[in-house]
């Protein structure tokens, strides 16, 4: 009697189950509401990750903007590793590059609150809305007050 490969269980064993049903054609004995509901997940998690990598990059760019004499190149290299981690998520999911406008209005008060603690500068010393384009968030040349 084959093993009952239960989602509950035993997730990795299960999705390699499913995976199989799918690869031989065997749909109608697949888990296909669970299998529906892990792949809506996923995309969800590739939209949460890509507006946490955001909100870390408007953060850095945040402080490089508002506190020049603190620039570094821990900075620096934050700002590189998400902007090289959007691309590589977009990449893989083009098809949330058009949702990115939105999302980031949506992200940069959370950016803005950390960036308001980490600093201690007061609340009037940042933008009440994104500051930068999002072909300067994207553009790997593009550090605030460095002439670009």
């Amino acid at each position: 009697m084959p093993t009952i490969h239960s989602y509950d269980q035993d997730f990795y064993a299960w999705v390699m189950h499913n995976a199989n049903l799918i690869r031989q054609g065997r749909f109608a004995e697949m888990d296909a509401l669970q299998v529906a509901e892990e792949l809506e997940s996923m995309g969800k998690r590739d939209k949460r990750e890509l507006m946490s990598r955001f909100k870390i990059l408007l953060l850095h760019l945040l402080k490089w903007s508002f506190q020049p004499e603190k620039r570094s190149r821990s900075w620096e290299q934050t700002i590189d590793e998400q902007r090289e981690q959007i691309n590589l998520i977009l990449a893989d999911s083009p098809s949330l590059k058009y949702q990115l406008i939105e999302k980031i209005n949506d992200t940069y008060p959370l950016a803005l609150k950390a960036a308001m603690k980490e600093t201690n500068l007061p609340p009037e010393t940042f933008p009440t809305t994104c500051p930068y384009l999002l072909e300067q968030l994207l553009d790997e040349a593009f550090y605030p007050g460095n002439g670009s």
